[in-house]
């Protein structure tokens, strides 16, 4: 052997222990961040270090420092706030992270000359990485070996067709295999790879791209306007009003901006999406971006990949129907077919069926192998028999291998619409072209129903949500299936080469459309871009290398853990027990996560404008602030906190709905007006009715605070229709609690409420009665003018 011939040897049989352990000293390892989950520290810093902390933290410090302690408890909700956020977020993380070690990409590496599966972190420099259909290149490379070695690099460069690939020939990480098989030699690792910026960048745990969070942040932003020039005002109006007592004054002014800080907002939308996480972490789906979980609630068209998805990824061989004149007999052709389907390396479901139907015989061998592609939509070769003329075989699509018209395409129609896969096996004079395909027999295989989809599918009609079948198979078959399933529409599948390409054509034909057969992965692609440009969200499922770029562009891409690593690796959402029944959960926990935020906000933002509305309120009537931050931590506690917890993780059916932000506003702010407006009112009576000094102070913001619990706990009956015995409890205990404080000594003196006489109280009710009035008129009147409000949240 030569020293080039050795060379290449030892190539082939990839790095030895020794070079491996040599180059994971030198730190020329593959890196990469993980993609499902922020660090510890992350988690702990989002939840300590933000804006609204330090302003609640600043104040904290000054009641510590005038006192009394009571008037400081709104210090210690916010401690409890952060660490019920960071232990939430921390169960989630480690959720996660041990679903994404199950469903890792492990591709296999040869060391040694032995072929194993090692973790995507685990790979040197160096290291020769084997590729087979729908693996993922993970690692920038060099082409060692190719068999018909075609790899799809559209995800990077945006061109459709496939590359053929050759030994010496460049391949980079984020391309993935359509066919063929080969290996190549990783030249850059880790952070250098080509894609893995990319990746590490838009691949991490994060909700920027949340339309629910946005909105909150665009909410916060407003209260921040708001709070700015009333925290000033209420500074400089108590300071001046309260000459007498600093102290009092610093903590009335403390108590006006306190309320004004919607704090458990951004909390409880965390503890919500990281509750979301546990849940579906439990029925083994695995959320690689958080807001996926909201997107899925938004859908409102899915697209499902038959093969994979509707029907198991096995299949059975049912028949092999012997065409007539073929000019061959059946044992010859079984011969024919278990060599076939061993010439693949690679081989797909129908393949592997044929191989367990027809074992390949002894002395066969092929030449000129043609991977099966979903472009193609058949695979062929030329097979040596044991002292027999080579012949060339083509195995795939009967209406691809045949032209229109041909007498066998009818015997085919009827198998199909029996919902059977059928194959032809052909002769053909080259294996490149099927110009002259001579039908030798129809191969008729059974697929599997999964058992979960037809209620999987009738969930999705009941929640208005289209189901599209595309599939790359026949149409007729494809439709048969659905029918099976029960699927409206699928008595009229449509053949995917008569769409128009046009895009407005094409958007109104896939929108008017159920079943689509014999789509390719480029108009998979196309077809969820129509629907997009139509103003649909769409979802797409899928477990195939065909579907990886239509995964890449729906609005959320879902892929089933058995599929390939290309398509795990694009997806939002792996569902890795296989079961297609886990995504009514995903989009149950959505719509549970985006309704209860949005009655929550309504909650917290009601609370801001009352609070901004009584600051401005006192600024122009240079008066006391009526309450002491214990009032107000008292009444946020029962009206908005504990509720808001209950709320936030109850069940939520209502699809989402854009324009989360207006909504919400339309309604928080004049509750809040309404609210202020009869609080302050009510306080300015006791003012003059008990005499406005010294010693009425405690009685005037009892008074008022009578009244503005009584109108809190309004809204949040309102927010919490409709009712269910255990939202019915919870405004009933929220109204004991509130009692229990009026009645009970030590805790009228803990936070200084003590109703004085009884005309006062009972005007405080009637005015909160009064503002009742208002907030039920509200609520029916608004959503007459902007239909878009919800009414009545299921």
């Amino acid at each position: 052997m030569t020293p080039a011939e050795a060379g290449a040897a030892g190539q082939l049989r990839g790095l030895t222990a020794a070079e491996v352990a040599e180059r994971v000293a030198r730190g020329q390892v593959n890196d990469v961040p993980v993609r499902s989950s922020r660090t510890t520290g992350e988690i702990i810093r989002a939840n300590v270090l933000t804006l609204f902390n330090g302003i609640i933290g600043t104040l904290f410090a000054i009641i510590l420092v005038v006192g009394p302690i009571q008037d400081g408890l709104f210090g210690f909700v916010i401690i409890a706030n952060a660490l019920i956020g960071i232990v939430q977020e921390l169960r989630a993380k480690k959720t996660l992270d041990s679903l994404a070690v199950i469903g890792e990409s492990r591709p296999t590496v040869r060391r040694d000359g032995v072929s194993s599966e090692v973790p995507t972190s685990s790979l040197v420099l160096d290291d020769l990485i084997e590729l087979g259909p729908g693996d993922k290149v993970v690692v920038d490379g060099v082409v060692t070996e190719a068999e018909s070695l075609e790899v799809d690099e559209s995800l990077l460069t945006g061109e459709a067709d496939p590359v053929l690939k050759h030994p010496g020939d460049q391949v980079m990480s984020g391309s993935f295999v359509v066919a063929g098989g080969g290996s190549f030699t990783a030249t850059k690792v880790g952070r250098e790879a080509y894609a893995a910026k990319l990746a590490e960048e838009a691949s991490r745990f994060t909700l920027v791209h949340s339309e629910l969070r946005n909105g909150i942040s665009k909410i916060l932003k407003y209260c921040i306007i708001l709070m700015i020039p009333a925290a000033i005002g209420l500074i400089i109006s108590q300071l001046v009003v309260e000459r007498a007592d600093t102290f009092e004054a610093i903590r009335r002014m403390v108590a006006g901006i306190v309320v004004m800080v919607p704090e458990g907002l951004v909390l409880l939308t965390s503890v919500a999406f990281a509750i979301g996480v546990i849940r579906l972490g439990r029925q083994q789906c695995l959320v690689q971006e958080l807001p996926a979980i909201e997107g899925l609630a938004r859908v409102d068209v899915v697209c499902l990949d038959k093969t994979g998805t509707l029907t198991e990824g096995g299949m059975d061989v049912a028949e092999l129907r012997m065409l007539d004149g073929a000019g061959s007999d059946e044992a010859h052709l079984r011969q024919v077919l278990g060599v076939l389907g061993q010439s693949d390396p690679h081989p797909n479901a129908s393949l592997r069926a044929l191989i367990n139907a027809w074992p390949a015989p002894e002395g066969w061998h092929c030449t000129d192998p043609i991977p099966f592609s979903s472009a193609r939509k058949y695979s062929g070769a030329t097979l040596h028999s044991p002292g027999g003329p080579a012949g060339t075989w083509l195995l795939g699509a009967p209406d691809v291998l045949l032209p229109a018209g041909h007498p066998a395409l009818a015997e085919v129609d009827g198998l199909n619409a029996q919902g059977l896969r059928v194959l032809l096996a052909g002769r053909a004079e080259e294996p490149a072209g099927t110009e002259a395909v001579s039908p030798v027999a129809l191969i008729v295989l059974e697929q599997r129903l999964r058992p979960e989809a037809a209620d999987t599918l009738r969930y999705f009609a009941a929640q208005n949500v289209d189901a599209k079948v595309i599939s790359g198979d026949n149409a007729v078959s494809v439709g048969a299936v659905a029918m099976k399933l029960g699927l409206p529409g699928a008595d009229r599948p449509v053949d995917a080469r008569k769409l128009p390409t046009d895009p407005g054509e094409l958007a109104t034909a896939v929108e008017r459309g159920t079943v689509f057969g014999r789509v390719t992965p480029q108009q998979k692609r196309e077809m969820v871009g129509a629907l997009q440009a139509r103003g649909h969200n769409v979802a797409m499922t899928g477990d195939g290398v065909n579907d990886v770029l239509a995964l890449k562009d729906a609005d959320i891409g879902v892929s089933m853990g058995s599929g390939s690593e290309a398509t795990k690796g694009v997806a939002q959402i792996v569902l890795l027990n296989n079961s297609f029944a886990t995504l009514p959960s995903v989009v149950a926990e959505g719509r549970r996560v985006i309704g209860n935020i949005e009655r929550i906000a309504n909650l917290f933002l009601t609370k801001t404008v009352y609070s901004v509305f009584m600051a401005f309120a006192v600024i122009i009537s240079q008066v006391p602030y009526p309450f002491l931050p214990r009032h107000l931590t008292l009444l946020s506690a029962l009206t908005i906190g504990i509720p808001a917890f209950f709320l936030a993780l109850a069940p939520n059916r209502e699809r989402a709905r854009p324009h989360f932000v207006r909504r919400v506003m339309r309604l928080a702010v004049p509750f809040g007006l309404i609210a202020g407006a009869a609080t302050f009112t009510t306080y300015l009576l006791a003012r003059s009715y008990y005499g406005a000094t010294e010693a009425t102070r405690t009685a005037e913001t009892s008074a008022a605070t009578l009244t503005l619990f009584l109108l809190a706990l309004w809204v949040l009956a309102i927010i919490a229709r409709p009712y269910t015995w255990w939202r019915i409890a919870l405004l009933a205990a929220m109204c004991a609690g509130f009692l229990t404080v009026l009645v009970t000594p030590w805790l009228q003196t803990f936070f200084a409420l003590n109703l004085s006489g009884l005309a006062m109280p009972w005007a405080a009710v009637a005015l909160a009665g009064a503002g009742i009035v208002g907030l039920e008129a509200a609520w029916r009147i608004i959503p007459r003018y902007w239909p878009d409000l919800p009414t009545s949240p299921h």
